[in-house]
C-alpha cells in the first residue's frame, strides 16, 4: 500500500492518467492523507478525528469518479461506486442502502487475500503441482463403503469427499518423473480433468428489485458445493489449483478481520447521482427522494453494519458524493446531509484544449490503446497534431451542441473516425495509416454538419 504518499505525490500520479480538475484532486489528496495522520495519533484523539467527506460537482464525463478511483487504487485503500438512484427508503422494494457498505467490504476481502496470496503462493504452487502430478498419473482409487445418514444424503455432504488412494510402486516411478518434467516446464500443454467448484443455485421468487444479499449469503453457507469436472491444459489447471491451496493456507478469520479493519480505517464509498435524491430534481417518479436521503444519512455519519464477515463500523469510512447539480443544488440536500460533507469541490467543463490534452499526454491515452489494439494485426497507425487538435474541436463542439458527457464522446468520436480501419485491419498486414485532418473531416464532417444525425452517431 502507499497511505504514505504525501499529498504532491498523489497528485502527481493523478496527473499521469487525468487531465486537468487541479482543485479536486487536490481535495481527494488531502483527505487520503489526513487518514495516514489520523492513523498516527494517540488513541485519546484519534476516534474524534472524523473524515471530511467531499461532494464533487460537475458534469458527467469530467473526471469525478476516475479521481475517486485511481486515488483508491494508488493508495491502496478499498474502493465501491454506488448511485444514490438506486436506493429506496426503507419500506419500499428496492436496494437497502447498507449494501453499499457490504459491497465495500468485498471489496477489502479481495485486497486482503491478494496480499495474503503473495506470502503463501510458493507453497501454493508446490501443493499445486503435486495434485496435478495425481491426475497425471493417478492411483487405484478405493471408494468408502462408510453408511451415509438421511439427512447426508439428502444434503449430499459427502459428494467431494475424495476416495481412497493405493499408490503401486510403478505409479511412484511414475509421478517422480512427472515431477521432474513439470518442474522443467514440458508438460504446460499437457490436458487434464480438473474438478472446479460452482456457486450453488440461489432460491429465487423474490421479485425484481428486492435486496436479498443477506439471505443470498446464508443460503450459500448452508448448501452444498457442487463441482463440475473441465479438461484443461496444465499451466492453465495450476491456477486454479494454486487459488484452491492458497485458500487453504489461510486463516480465514483473520482475512476477515484484517479486511474489516481495512475498510473501517482506509475505505471509500463513492456515491454518484447525489443530485437526483435532492429536492430540487426535477425526477419525481423515484420513491421519496427525502427518504433516501435519510436512509442514508446513519451510514455517513456512523454506524454499525452487520456482514457475513462481521460488523463493520462506517464512522471512519470516506464518502465522496457526486453529482451534476444541474437542476438541483447542494442545498436542496437535507441539512443533515449537507453537513456530512463539508468539503465542496466544483469541477470545470471540459474545453477544447482539455481534449487536446486527454487524447495526447496519459499514460494509456485512447489513442495510445488504439494503436496497441491495431498492434496486434501488424498495423501501425498515426495521428498529425492537426488532426487530434481537430478531434478535440469536434468533441467540444457536439458537447456543447448536443447532451455534455464530457470525455466520454472522445470515444464515440474515435469509434467512427476508425470505424472502417478496425473491420478491414485483419487484411492489411504490414500496413501504415497516418490520420490526418483530411481524413478526419472524410469520415467525421457529414455527421458533424447533420445536426440530427450528430445527435445519434457522434
Amino acid at each position: 500500500m502507499s497511505i504514505q504518499l504525501t499529498p504532491r505525490e498523489i497528485t502527481a500520479s493523478l496527473d499521469e492518467n487525468i487531465i486537468g480538475q487541479s482543485e479536486a484532486k487536490k481535495k481527494v489528496a488531502i483527505a487520503m492523507r489526513n487518514r495516514y495522520r489520523r492513523m498516527r495519533l494517540e488513541d485519546d484523539i484519534k476516534d474524534e478525528v472524523i473524515p471530511k467527506n467531499i461532494l464533487m460537482i460537475g458534469p458527467t464525463g469530467v473526471g469525478k469518479t476516475e479521481i475517486a478511483r485511481r486515488m483508491a487504487k494508488l493508495t491502496g485503500a478499498p474502493f465501491t461506486k454506488v448511485e444514490a438512484t438506486k436506493f429506496t427508503e426503507v419500506g419500499y422494494v428496492g436496494r437497502d442502502v447498507e449494501s453499499m457498505v457490504r459491497d465495500l467490504v468485498e471489496a477489502s476481502i479481495r485486497i486482503v487475500k491478494d496480499e495474503q496470496f503473495k506470502l503463501v503462493e510458493e507453497d501454493a504452487v508446490a501443493l499445486a503441482n503435486e495434485r496435478l502430478v495425481g491426475l497425471l498419473a493417478p492411483g487405484v482409487k478405493r471408494q468408502s463403503n462408510d453408511q451415509q445418514n438421511p439427512f447426508q444424503m439428502f444434503m449430499n455432504m459427502n459428494q467431494n469427499a475424495e476416495p481412497s488412494e493405493e499408490v503401486t510402486e510403478e505409479v511412484k516411478v511414475k509421478r517422480s518423473n512427472l515431477r521432474e518434467r513439470l518442474r522443467d516446464g514440458y508438460l504446460e500443454d499437457y490436458e487434464v480433468k480438473i474438478e472446479v467448484e460452482q456457486e450453488p443455485e440461489m432460491p429465487g421468487g423474490f421479485g425484481p428489485g428486492v435486496d436479498m444479499s443477506g439471505m443470498q449469503d446464508m443460503f450459500k453457507n448452508l448448501m452444498p458445493k457442487k463441482k463440475q469436472k473441465r479438461t484443461l491444459k496444465v499451466k492453465d489447471a495450476r491456477e486454479i489449483l494454486k487459488r484452491e491451496e492458497a485458500e487453504k493456507l489461510m486463516d480465514i478469520s483473520e482475512v476477515n478481520d484484517a479486511a474489516i479493519r481495512l475498510a473501517e480505517t482506509m475505505g471509500i464509498i463513492f456515491i454518484d447521482e447525489m443530485d437526483k435524491i435532492a429536492k430540487g430534481s426535477t425526477n419525481s417518479g423515484d420513491v421519496s427522494r427525502e427518504g433516501v436521503q435519510r436512509d442514508i444519512l446513519p451510514i455517513v455519519e456512523g454506524s454499525a453494519v452487520n456482514t457475513k464477515y462481521g460488523t463493520i463500523h462506517t464512522d471512519h469510512i470516506l464518502f465522496i458524493g457526486a453529482g451534476a447539480f444541474h437542476m438541483a443544488k447542494p442545498s436542496d440536500l437535507i441539512p443533515e446531509l449537507q453537513g456530512r460533507f463539508p468539503i465542496r469541490v466544483e469541477l470545470s467543463k471540459l474545453t477544447a484544449d482539455d481534449f487536446e490534452r486527454i487524447l495526447k499526454e496519459p499514460k494509456n491515452s485512447l489513442l495510445a490503446q488504439y494503436q496497441a489494439l491495431l498492434g496486434t494485426e501488424d498495423v501501425t497507425i498515426s495521428f498529425t497534431d492537426e488532426a487530434i487538435r481537430k478531434l478535440a474541436e469536434i468533441a467540444y463542439e457536439v458537447n456543447n451542441e448536443t447532451d455534455d458527457i464530457g470525455a466520454r464522446r472522445l470515444h464515440t468520436i474515435l469509434e467512427t473516425l476508425l470505424e472502417e480501419l478496425l473491420y478491414e485491419a485483419s487484411n492489411m498486414m504490414g500496413a501504415h495509416v497516418e490520420i490526418t485532418t483530411q481524413y478526419v473531416d472524410s469520415k467525421l464532417s457529414h455527421i458533424k454538419s447533420d445536426k440530427n444525425l450528430s445527435k445519434y452517431i457522434l
